[in-house]
């Protein structure tokens, strides 16, 4: 009886086994090692030009274990019909992953539809900040020279308002984004005496209490109307943080993200979002 029993089992594993690494198989594998291929390629590329951080290594993450999946479908597929227990572990592990994919397409949507958000609507802006965004090798990488860009035409459109460069030093640099940043404005023609240098915040949070502090010492009340420049995908939660720090009469101007890093960029401010949510940046 026992051997019957036994036999039975064997026989429904390989079924289960023969299901899972048949016919669908082969498009699962191959499927799998295309998007893992897509994933690490976009984390190299990322890496190569200096650009490290959690929107740029989880997709790495994730399209590792997407190779790694494929390589080893086969051992995977007799692992999990080994029992009931462990096929309702990686249909949970599934499910979970595409709960949070949807999060971050739903996420994705909002950052789209929001970007709309724009500085013209100020009138005469009293003062305008530059938020940093990192400084590989020492120089403005393209995110921020594109912020960099839209304070110079925001700086032209109001002569008169003081401009201030947010950023300090990267990690592991010696190098402080404030300065890289004023000597892209000064080599683009903006008159040093309007800048403020505010050289020691690490995050957005810090970005606007530091900067309110500078511009205070100028004479500029937090009820002036103020700009923050900043990029598309990050307009949201500067918004929120600048009137956290008590800035009043402040709007947002969105400098374009460069396509070939959007989707990495945005993909870390998902994760900001939570991260300042929980902090109570916001």
């Amino acid at each position: 009886m026992l051997y019957v029993i036994e036999l039975a089992h064997r026989m429904k594993l390989a079924r289960i086994t023969t299901r899972d690494i048949g016919t669908r198989a082969p498009l699962r594998r191959i499927g799998l090692a295309l998007v893992g291929a897509l994933l690490v390629g976009d984390f190299i590329a990322l890496m190569l030009t200096g650009l490290i951080n959690f929107g740029v290594a989880l997709p790495g993450g994730i399209g590792a274990a997407c190779l790694a999946l494929s390589w080893r479908w086969e051992a995977v597929a007799r692992w999990r019909a080994a029992s009931a227990r462990r096929r309702w572990i990686w249909r949970a592990g599934w499910t979970a992953f595409v709960v949070w994919l949807v999060t971050v397409a739903v996420f994705f949507h909002f950052i789209h539809q929001s970007i709309a958000e724009s500085a013209p609507k100020a009138t005469a802006a009293r003062a305008i900040i530059i938020l940093g965004s990192g400084t590989p090798h020492c120089a403005a990488s393209p995110t921020l020279a594109a912020r960099l860009d839209e304070g110079i035409t925001l700086a032209r459109q109001w002569p008169a308002a003081l401009v201030v460069v947010s950023g300090g030093r990267d990690f592991l640099r010696q190098c402080r984004e404030a300065d890289i940043m004023a000597d892209y404005l000064t080599s683009h023609g903006l008159a040093s005496d309007r800048l403020i240098r505010e050289e020691q915040s690490t995050s957005t949070e810090e970005n606007m209490r530091y900067s309110r502090r500078l511009l205070e010492q100028r004479g500029v009340r937090v009820a002036d109307p103020l700009v923050v420049v900043t990029s598309d995908f990050h307009l949201i939660r500067a918004m929120w943080i600048a009137r956290k720090a008590g800035f009043v009469a402040v709007v947002g101007a969105a400098a374009a993200t460069p396509l070939y890093l959007r989707y990495n960029a945005w993909l870390r401010e998902y994760f900001a979002v939570i991260n300042g949510w929980v902090l109570g940046e916001f």
